[in-house]
């Protein structure tokens, strides 16, 4: 869908839910995840920090849509990056309220985290000034995060981000113009 105007992506989306919803369509779906898997992925890797617990999330997060889509026949889904996103934040919760109930640590983990701050590192030295705002943003409280993330990374309108977080566009747009203040002050601070 690479070349087609933001309008014909949308229709182009529409039809493909469409497809899933009314014929169950594995095709139409696996076009629907060709689509958002990178978006959604990054969503998660920047919440997780680590690429593996990223990747299996991500996929965890597309098999309960299919399945949603498939059992509950979820008819009043208008926007299908909605249902993705919201998904995606409540496996991350889950990820993390697991997380806290696991108090044992075994070397292997370790091991592997220890394997992802070195090829991290190996990134950071490249691309330094990415990594500064990175950083900022994390400082940011939760909400800022996600709504930078939402319309600077994953290029969404202020309504579609609106959508996915439950709130109004005029919150929405509060929320973003203080999150950048506040970047700001961060970045004036070092």
């Amino acid at each position: 869908m690479k070349g087609m105007t933001s309008l014909q992506q949308k229709i182009q989306e529409k039809r493909l839910l469409y497809r899933v919803l009314n014929k169950k369509d594995p095709e139409a779906y696996a076009n629907l995840y060709d689509l958002y898997v990178e978006k959604i992925y990054r969503f998660v890797l920047f919440k997780v920090s680590s690429r593996e617990e990223a990747e299996d999330i991500t996929s965890d997060i597309f098999l309960k849509v299919w399945k949603y889509l498939i059992q509950k026949e979820g008819k009043d889904i208008e926007s299908i990056s909605g249902l993705l996103y919201r998904t995606a934040r409540n496996a991350i919760i889950d990820h993390y309220r697991q997380r806290a109930k696991k108090q044992t640590c075994s070397i292997e983990g370790v091991e592997d985290t220890l394997s992802d701050n070195e090829q991290g590192r190996k990134v950071i030295e490249l691309r330094q000034d990415a990594d500064a705002l990175l950083l900022a943003v994390r400082l940011l409280k939760q909400e800022y995060q996600e709504v930078i993330l939402l319309r600077y990374i994953d290029e969404m309108s202020i309504a579609e981000i609106a959508a996915i977080l439950g709130k109004k566009r005029t919150n929405i747009r509060v929320t973003l113009h203080r999150a950048t203040k506040k970047l700001q002050e961060i970045f004036t601070q070092t």
